[in-house]
């Protein structure tokens, strides 16, 4: 490596440690959203499976924990970290496919820079670790390419199966696999070798948990996630809501180089043909997928995470390999230059208002009730009802609120949702005793919760109202209910809608 190949490393893993550590001083600050306090759930019950999908956010986020407590810092702590064997594979990649340092240095920052990788790796979700399985991958097919080795199919392997691990999203990465060696002629001898096949039973047999899982739980999980597909009435209004969520993930400047690349590797003779088969593979086969979701429910934008390390890679290639005409080098050598100075002030923006909502004047936005800013004070608030009334449990109509009450309340303290049990199935049933005392009841307050609560309960007395709040902007109200004499069992064991 020469001197200068040497420098483009280093700067720019210098960059993407500083992005590291600006997204865990975020991750500190942050409070948790319903999502990651639900999720941390999982992590203190370890199982191979969970209704809404497979197990890797729950190790990511129980590993975290072990190092950094259950604070909002530790349940984000390996996600953020993943970030840099993420940077190592994507780095390598691009290097691998299309020569150069310049090309991998560009196609690693530029990826750090994505919201999709600093706040999908700050906001701990299933798509965090498959957008790192996902970086390896594609790395472990650059090695097929690179070295002609059947043993490298057993690394693809590993990686799909560890993608599978976290989303069921992965299993497309099988049929872009396949369409990338049917393409391209001098890949074809792999399809009647031993060693894809081999890959795939490694990917199989690392999966192999979660389909035990599954057939012990009447296939829920599967048939939740993969029933999504189904088309049952066409509403594709929401394709219009692909490309300017998009936009805003992958930051503009990202985007507008990462398709101009894409454009690049299908009508231009940027690097070999086999490396641009396989970006546009590894890009496309998903993104088609999405856009078939979308003519009959939303997508949503962090969905795409599994195909950001390619387009990351074809961001780089335009802004390096391509010959653009003047007018659209200019706009190559702009989108570059700037993609840093704009991405990383978007980033800060972001959680600066999800945190505060200044830049709003405190007034409603997108993150504002999904982002768990003043539960810290109202769990301290509704403890002191709980000590007050002598409850011996709290109870949350759904899984959001369930996460955060168990999450803020007192460690240790009685959380359940009564409904929905499936989502629950591996952790363990409060005892008779905390069920048979008082119980009580938090939900927004809304009409709907004084009917479940009547029909359910003989007694049903409201003891406080609470707010959350934002700075002024109150973002929710709680109506607090001190339950007694349940007509029947507290927990509501009816299957879920997907077995009926």
């Amino acid at each position: 490596m020469s001197s200068n190949e040497a420098r483009l490393a280093r700067n720019a893993a210098l960059t993407v440690l500083a992005l590291v550590v600006l997204r865990l001083v975020a991750a500190a600050w942050t409070p948790l959203t319903f999502d990651e306090a639900y999720y941390w759930t999982w992590s203190k019950h370890l199982a191979f499976g969970y209704y809404d999908h497979p197990p890797a956010v729950a190790f990511v986020i129980r590993a975290g924990t072990m190092i950094a407590g259950d604070t909002e810092l530790g349940v984000r702590l390996a996600s953020i970290l993943l970030a840099l064997p993420m940077s190592f594979a994507v780095y390598r990649t691009a290097a691998i496919l299309f020569g150069g340092q310049r090309v991998a240095a560009t196609a690693t920052v530029l990826l750090n820079l994505t919201l999709m990788a600093a706040v999908g790796t700050l906001i701990v979700t299933p798509d965090a670790p498959l957008l790192v399985a996902s970086s390896f991958v594609l790395f472990s097919l650059a090695k097929v390419l690179e070295t002609g080795r059947g043993a490298w199919w057993l690394a693809v392997g590993a990686a799909v199966g560890t993608a599978l691990l976290s989303k069921y999203t992965a299993m497309f990465f099988g049929a872009a696999i396949l369409i990338w060696l049917a393409a391209v002629p001098k890949l074809r001898r792999w399809l009647v070798s031993p060693w894809p096949y081999l890959g795939g039973l490694v990917a199989l047999a690392i999966f192999a948990p979660v389909i035990l899982w599954n057939a012990d739980h009447h296939w829920v999980s599967f048939i939740k996630q993969i029933g999504r597909a189904r088309i049952e009435d066409f509403r594709p209004a929401f394709i219009g809501e692909l490309v300017p969520t998009q936009v805003a993930f992958a930051t503009p400047l990202v985007f507008i180089l990462g398709a101009m690349g894409l454009h690049a590797l299908v009508w231009r003779d940027a690097g070999a043909f086999a490396a641009r088969m396989l970006v546009n593979t590894m890009f496309w086969t998903i993104v088609v997928y999405f856009v078939w979701h979308s003519l009959h429910a939303r997508v949503e934008a962090n969905w795409f995470a599994p195909v950001y390390p390619a387009f990351a890679i074809a961001a780089a290639v335009a802004a390096h390999l391509t010959r653009w005409d003047p007018r659209r080098q200019r706009l190559a050598d702009f989108c570059l230059r700037w993609a840093a100075p704009s991405a990383i002030p978007m980033f800060v923006l972001l959680i600066v208002q999800a945190d505060t909502g200044v830049l709003t004047g405190y007034r409603r936005d997108a993150t504002v009730r999904s982002v768990g800013v003043g539960w810290r004070e109202l769990a301290g608030e509704i403890e002191a009802v709980r000590v007050r009334t002598g409850a011996t449990c709290v109870l949350a109509p759904d899984y959001g609120t369930t996460g955060w009450l168990a999450f803020y309340l007192p460690k240790g303290s009685c959380v359940v949702q009564p409904t929905q049990r499936i989502r629950w199935v591996n952790m363990p049933e409060p005892s008779e005793a905390q069920l048979s005392g008082k119980l009580l009841f938090v939900d927004e307050a809304r009409p709907a919760g004084r009917r479940y609560l009547q029909q359910n309960y003989a007694k049903a007395e409201k003891v406080a109202e609470l707010t959350r709040k934002r700075g002024p902007l109150t973002i929710e109200t709680y109506s607090l209910e001190l339950l007694e004499s349940p007509k029947g069992s507290v927990l509501d064991r009816s299957p879920p809608p997907e077995l009926e």
